[in-house]
């Protein structure tokens, strides 16, 4: 059997039942953490353009667009919020490439359970099986995928596919088939992502292009199914390694649960364990900037970023872990807030740039994903005195654990950029709490419009 056909069948009969409750919960999770990204995008200029273009060809009116009084056929509605998602940089990540899978599996899902009338249960078992063969895909690309340029949509556009093609009900035949032409559906590249809006761009067509995917597969469209291990396929294309991990010990484990991290700071999540073990030395040590005579990051994984020094917008911000690290130091932490022009400007930030360096000879990592190792930061103070702080994962990430406090809070900051009042939040708020209990989503959906 061909690798798109294994994972199909995993797919197909993965049922709820053989789902653990953690995942459904981490499911949920995502839901709360891309509706608050969203919020957060929605006036963003490049999320403007899409729905505007969006809005301009028309069609059916199936789907809402998110905190907007307008629906559009399913793929145009995922579209428009998924480029939301992403534009804010606060969606999710994943702890092996920094794919952005949460995002797609969720703006799809719900895009195509509000025209079916689908459960949020079903939702749910969707997101988590669609998570899943997204997640083994891009292990396998990893680093390979990145190392020759080409962005995460090649990868999360399985997990729109495969939660589309659970919500449309396929069969082993067409859910293969859907695999397959997802794979040959996408495009993107790093160098785009790191220093343009291609990001969000990017996340729109994979989730767009994930449920053509399905829907293509469902009406008997075909495609090549040995895509992923023939000559001059998907897997050799983009540098695949450990392709036979992609089909063992399905349910053994569940890469939402291990492997899905949710933003609780904007930006580039790489960044993330680093800012944070700045803010732990900088509190530790009782640091203040005027004190400092050198920061160092020491992590292996950097010397492969750009780097640049005084960002001036949220995309040069959000990709810039020597911002990151300096605003930590300065405010004992990363928050919403340093994606602000005024932070950007703040003197002591700014000079604090100037004194970040990168350790020439970090300990090498332990395996090939390079994003799951954080980093160190050493302050070193003009008295000759050193503080030192290690930060292996981020908060709200698989290896720490997320809770509902973390999501709640991310939550509770940026959906008031949505324009809903505090009442319609709190409402959104519960309905995705007990997201698996709507009997459709379009109780949700309704709150959203």
């Amino acid at each position: 059997m061909t690798i798109a056909g294994t994972l199909a069948r995993f797919a197909v009969q993965t049922h709820i039942v053989d789902i653990p409750p953690l995942a459904l919960e981490r499911a949920e999770m995502c839901i709360s953490s891309t509706l608050a990204s969203v919020a957060a995008g929605t006036k963003i200029d490049s999320a403007r353009i899409i729905r505007e273009l969006a809005l301009e060809d028309g069609g059916a009116p199936q789907s809402t667009v998110w905190f907007k009084n307008h629906k559009l056929p399913v793929t145009a509605a995922a579209k428009v919020n998924a480029v939301a998602s992403d534009a804010a940089a606060s969606d999710d990540s994943d702890m092996r490439s920094i794919a952005h899978i949460g995002t797609i599996i969720s703006t799809a899902s719900i895009a195509m359970a509000e025209h079916t009338g689908a459960s949020g249960m079903q939702v749910l078992e969707a997101m988590v099986v669609g998570y899943e063969i997204a997640g083994r895909i891009d292990e396998s690309l990893t680093p390979g995928r990145m190392k020759n340029g080409f962005h995460g949509s090649f990868s999360t556009v399985f997990g729109g596919t495969v939660a589309i093609g659970k919500l449309l009900q396929l069969n082993e035949e067409q859910m293969s088939q859907a695999i397959a032409i997802a794979a040959t559906s996408i495009g993107g590249m790093a160098i785009a992502a790191d220093t343009s809006c291609a990001r969000e761009y990017h996340a729109g067509m994979a989730a767009s292009s994930g449920i053509q995917a399905a829907l293509a597969a469902k009406r008997g469209f075909k495609s090549e199914t040995g895509i992923f291990e023939k000559p001059r396929g998907f897997l050799s294309a983009l540098g695949g390694t450990a392709i036979e991990d992609i089909t063992k010990n399905f349910g053994d484990s569940w890469d939402i649960c291990t492997d899905m991290a949710i933003k609780l700071m904007p930006g580039a999540h790489p960044f993330h364990a680093v800012a944070e073990a700045a803010a732990n030395a900088a509190i530790e040590g009782n640091v203040h900037p005027d004190e400092i005579k050198e920061v160092m990051i020491s992590a292996a994984q950097m010397k492969d970023w750009m780097a640049p020094h005084h960002p001036t917008d949220l995309i040069s911000a959000a990709h810039s872990v020597v911002y990151f690290v300096a605003a930590a130091i300065v405010d004992r932490g990363f928050t919403w807030k340093h994606i602000n022009k005024e932070s950007m400007m703040d003197p002591k930030i700014a000079a604090l740039q100037d004194k970040v360096i990168f350790d020439p000879h970090p300990v090498p990592l332990p395996d090939r994903f390079t994003h799951r190792h954080g980093g160190t930061v050493i302050i070193t103070l003009k008295d000759g005195r050193k503080i030192s702080n290690t930060c292996r994962a981020a908060r709200g990430s698989g290896p720490t654990g997320v809770t509902w406090d973390e999501v709640d809070s991310k939550f509770n900051h940026l959906m008031p950029l949505s324009g809903f009042d505090a009442n319609r939040i709190q409402q959104i708020r519960e309905s995705v709490r007990h997201f698996r209990t709507l009997s459709s989503v379009t109780s949700l959906t309704h709150l959203l419009s």
